[in-house]
């Protein structure tokens, strides 16, 4: 009777975060698919949006940062049943103010909000893995791709049929912030038990210093160059198209949605994957196979080759990032118990940003000084850099490779 309560409430948080992660998906890309009409309701001038932008993922960051100090004290769940609808509410304000002051607000609100939920939804993912025994993690964020599509085809829709940033934020908002509070009553998650293992230097492992977690190093320079590339496809791949391989603007808006729909399938199937072969083999995979979207991207005579690039792209990057937090989550649970995971993942999280903080302007600026197809082969090499990092993302003691699964724990501490 014990096992099954436990083994329902693992399968009732898996569901109910699956739809945290497709919520924050629709919502994020229903942000930056409608940038250009939020810039134009503010009378946000071209030299001015850059710095609107950049705001965002600095500001995300600082919010992981808070939330490393924040669980020590709270839940994960708490941190994230609370900060999703705050995210929600502020794409609602970021689309329906009017004077400049109301743009910044809104758009550092959310900035902070979503770096906060990242965080603690990437840390119950961890952890529910952990109780699982078995790869999981590459299911959820395939919920944040569908959310992504979702999110990115209402927007398209927004566009066409003419409706203000009110009418089409709105009624989503007022769906997805009640869904999303009701399904965070399920979330398995637990205050963190007495007794922890600490890390080097006796300090609580919720407040871990640094020195302590120096194995994370690869593990951010690989969630940077993945993000990097990942920021490629979205503020280039259309551009590239229509500049470089001369499409036409219709078919200048394929690549980003061939590759949403290919991140989306591999981070689908990933999991098997990585139960019968491995993490290590598997990002291993899908670094090759993201290098080869971007050496095709590179060389592409026209622009349906172009987009085969792209979408070779989307299955190759899938797999990593997930496969980046629970390795992580993994070697600091291991070494350190249930807070260092949690600090690790908060801490690794910021490399996310880091890498969409890069990755844009690195190639803009690759592509003016030098061209637009040679600036390609930079993402490419540094994401191949993950090759020489793969052993990072090997079990220690435990394994969730095919054949070495543990038995089920409910401990999602």
């Amino acid at each position: 009777m014990a096992k099954a309560m436990a083994d329902a409430r693992l399968r009732h948080g898996r569901l109910a975060l699956s739809v945290g992660f497709g919520v924050q998906g629709a919502v994020f890309a229903l942000l930056v698919t409608r940038i250009p009409a939020i810039q134009d309701r503010y009378g946000i001038s071209d030299g001015l949006l850059p710095a609107f932008l950049a705001a965002v993922p600095v500001l995300a960051g600082a919010g992981s940062l808070g939330t490393e100090r924040l669980v020590a004290k709270v839940r994960p769940g708490l941190v994230l049943r609370w900060t999703q609808p705050l995210v929600c509410l502020a794409l609602l304000a970021a689309g329906s103010g009017h004077a400049l002051w109301q743009a910044a607000a809104s758009l550092a609100v959310f900035g902070v909000t979503v770096g906060a939920l990242d965080a603690s939804m990437n840390m119950l993912g961890v952890s529910l893995q952990r109780a699982y025994a078995r790869s999981i993690m590459l299911g959820f964020h395939a919920s944040y791709s569908l959310g992504g599509i979702i999110g990115a085809s209402l927007a398209w829709a927004g566009a066409h049929w003419e409706l203000s940033l009110p009418a089409l934020y709105g009624p989503l908002v007022a769906l997805v912030a009640p869904a999303a509070l009701i399904a965070s009553r399920w979330y398995a998650d637990r205050p963190r038990p007495a007794g922890a293992p600490t890390p080097p230097g006796g300090a609580p492992a919720g407040n871990a210093a640094g020195p302590g977690l120096t194995f994370l190093l690869p593990l951010c320079l690989v969630m940077t160059f993945a993000y990097i590339g990942d920021s490629t496809v979205a503020n280039w791949s259309a551009k590239y198209l229509q500049d470089v391989l001369h499409s036409s603007d219709q078919l200048s808006t394929v690549p980003y949605n061939a590759y949403m729909v290919m991140t989306l399938l591999g981070r689908t199937v990933g999991d098997l994957g990585v139960r019968r072969l491995g993490p290590v083999l598997v990002v291993r995979a899908g670094t090759v196979v993201a290098a080869c979207g971007f050496a095709v991207v590179a060389v592409a005579p026209g622009a349906w080759v172009g987009t085969a690039g792209f979408t070779l792209l989307g299955l190759g990057l899938s797999v990593i990032v997930p496969q980046t937090f629970a390795a992580a989550g993994r070697r600091a649970f291991e070494r350190y118990g249930a807070g260092a995971s949690d600090m690790a993942v908060a801490r690794l999280n910021v490399f996310n940003y880091v890498g969409f903080l890069v990755g844009s302007p690195l190639v803009g600026a690759l592509g003016e000084a030098w061209s637009p197809r040679g600036a390609m082969a930079v993402p490419m090499i540094l994401v191949l850099a993950t090759l020489w990092y793969a052993p990072s993302f090997g079990p220690g003691g435990a394994s969730y490779g095919g054949g070495h699964e543990r038995p089920r724990t409910a401990d999602v501490g």
